[in-house]
């Protein structure tokens, strides 16, 4: 089983088609005037150099068919708000991570994210057969941490020390947290679902 590489999910809010290398320029304004946006992010898209780099790391992933990187377009807006992407794909296991998500300023604390989750959820859960969703964070990201628990996430505890930060000596405890399929179906997505405006 594989991702079709021209995967589109969509709804009336928002619109997440595959990443492309051109879309160097509907996100540069992000990586050049919202930089701090990548603050907990190991791989940073700030600057334009850095953004290209970003988007050809998770190009090369997805070729390799262990990410699936997605432009985020808010239909609302009509504007391009960011970026989220499945990655560690493993089909023999049934399970993937949801994550490297941001999004402009603008487009935070929106019911964007809720939109762009339920679609994702929805297709790794009711297409792709994944009977567990992970999602991982920088334990000290409290708005990261608040908005995955807001979706429906349960804790699955602290990977202490589990990650270099960026260009510093101090390493990260990564905070776990999952869905499983179960928890989907039986309330996760109508909790959810009613939460879309």
């Amino acid at each position: 089983m594989e991702i079709n590489p021209n995967q589109i999910l969509e709804d009336g809010r928002v619109l997440l088609r595959p990443l492309e290398k051109s879309d160097v320029d509907h996100l540069l304004y992000f990586s050049i005037n919202e930089p701090d946006t990548w603050f907990y992010s190991l791989v940073r898209a700030n600057g334009k150099e850095n953004l290209e780099n970003y988007i050809d790391i998770a190009l090369k992933a997805k070729e390799n068919k262990t990410e699936f990187p997605f432009i985020v377009f808010d239909k609302k807006t009509n504007h391009y708000a960011g970026s989220t992407r499945f990655y560690d794909i493993n089909f023999a296991f049934k399970t993937l991570q949801l994550g490297y998500t941001w999004y402009g300023k603008n487009f935070q604390g929106t019911s964007l994210n809720k939109h762009c989750k339920y679609l994702l959820l929805e297709f790794a859960f009711e297409i792709l057969g994944m009977e567990r969703v992970e999602f991982r964070a920088d334990a000290n990201n409290a708005k990261s941490v608040a908005a995955m628990k807001s979706i429906g996430c349960k804790v699955d505890g602290i990977l202490r020390s589990n990650m270099p930060t960026f260009e510093s000596d101090v390493r990260r405890d990564s905070i776990v947290l999952s869905i499983l399929k179960s928890e989907w179906i039986d309330s996760v997505k109508e909790n959810l679902k009613s939460k879309l405006h």
